[in-house]
C-alpha cells in the first residue's frame, strides 16, 4: 500500500539520451504512489520512449535541446510547485533507489522540523559503485545533528528530497553553472540563508561520478582519486569552481582547499590525458572564464542527437 505522505511529493526525473533500461526505471517510478513523476528530457530522447512515459503518466517536460542540469532541475521544481506539492525527490536517469527512500527521507525531514532544524535538502548516504567514484559530503562545522542525520555541506542533486518552500527561499539552481557544482552552491546558498543540507546515514543509494576514476600515478593507495569525465564536464567543473571563490556564501575554508586541490584535480586530469596540450589549453581557459565570470553553456557541449 502506498505511504500516504507520498501524495504531497513529487518525484522528479532528468533524462538525458536515455537508453531504454533507464526509460523502464522512469516508467516504473510512476506507479509508486507519487503525486506526480516529472521527467525532464534534456535532448536525445526516442519518440517511442516519450510515448511510453506519457502512457505511463509520466509529465515530460522539455525544450528539445540540452539546457542543462541546474535548468532542467529548475523546470521541475516549478511544475512540482504548481501541482501544489511540498517536496520533490530528484532522481537522475542512473539512479537506482531502494524502495523505501522516499519514505525514510520524508521521515528525516520531519523529525529535523520537529527539532526546530530549518532544513533545505536530506539525501541519502552515497553507497559505492564498483569503478565509480563516490560522491563526498563533508560535515558542516558547528551545524546541528539529530540522531543519524548529519549536517554537510552539500549534498548530490540525484537522491535528494528538497522541501520546496525553503527552495522558493532559497532560489532556484543556477542555470549559468549548466552542469557541474550546481548542487554545491545551492547548498552553501541554503545554508547562508538559514536553512540546512543533512545526510541520513540510515539509507544509501548507488552513485556514478563520471566514466571510472583517475587515481594519482595509477597508484590507489596514495588516496587521491577523482572521476573520468569528458573534456567538457572537467572544464565545467574547473570553470565553476574558480567561479565560486567569488561568491560570498562560499566558505573561505573551502575556497583555501579548492585553490590547493583544483590545480591538482587538473594535472591528474592532463596527465590522464597523455599530457595533450590541447587538453591543457582547455583546462587552463575554463579557469581563465571562470575567474572572468564567464559562464553558461560549454562551447564544446555534444550536440543533442536528433
Amino acid at each position: 500500500m502506498p505511504d500516504p505522505r507520498l501524495s504531497r511529493l513529487v518525484l522528479g526525473i532528468t533524462l538525458f539520451r536515455p537508453g531504454r533500461d533507464q526509460v523502464d526505471r522512469a516508467v516504473a517510478q510512476a506507479a509508486a504512489g507519487y503525486a506526480a513523476v516529472i521527467a525532464f528530457d534534456n535532448g536525445g530522447l526516442a519518440v517511442a520512449d516519450a510515448a511510453r512515459l506519457a502512457r505511463a503518466g509520466v509529465t515530460l517536460l522539455s525544450e528539445g535541446r540540452n539546457l542543462g542540469i541546474a535548468e532542467a532541475l529548475n523546470r521541475i521544481a516549478g511544475a512540482a510547485r504548481a501541482a501544489g506539492a511540498e517536496t520533490l525527490l530528484l532522481l537522475d536517469q542512473d539512479a537506482e533507489p531502494p524502495e523505501h527512500l522516499a519514505a525514510a527521507l520524508l521521515g528525516a525531514r520531519d523529525r529535523l522540523r520537529g527539532a526546530g532544524i530549518p532544513v533545505a535538502a536530506v539525501g541519502p548516504a552515497p553507497a559505492p559503485t564498483a569503478g565509480h567514484k563516490a560522491p563526498a559530503y563533508p560535515p558542516r562545522p558547528a551545524a546541528p545533528e539529530r540522531d543519524d542525520l548529519a549536517p554537510v555541506q552539500f549534498l548530490a542533486t540525484s537522491g535528494s528530497l528538497i522541501d520546496l518552500d525553503a527552495f522558493a527561499r532559497v532560489g532556484p539552481f543556477r542555470a549559468d553553472f549548466f552542469i557541474d557544482g550546481v548542487e554545491l552552491e545551492w547548498c552553501f546558498r541554503a545554508w547562508a540563508c538559514g536553512y540546512g543540507c543533512y545526510v541520513a546515514r540510515a539509507v544509501a543509494i548507488p552513485h556514478r561520478v563520471g566514466g571510472g576514476v583517475i587515481r594519482a600515478f595509477g597508484i590507489a593507495k596514495l588516496g587521491i582519486v577523482m572521476p573520468r569525465q569528458p573534456l567538457f564536464r572537467m572544464g565545467t567543473y574547473l570553470r565553476n569552481a574558480v567561479y565560486a571563490w567569488r561568491l560570498p556564501h562560499v566558505p573561505l575554508r573551502w575556497k583555501l582547499a579548492q585553490a590547493a586541490y583544483l590545480p591538482l584535480q587538473a594535472g591528474l586530469y592532463w596527465a590522464d590525458s597523455g599530457w595533450r596540450p590541447a587538453v591543457l589549453m582547455r583546462l587552463l581557459a575554463a579557469a581563465r572564464d571562470g575567474a572572468l565570470g564567464r559562464l553558461g553553456p560549454p562551447e564544446d557541449l555534444p550536440q543533442d542527437r536528433p
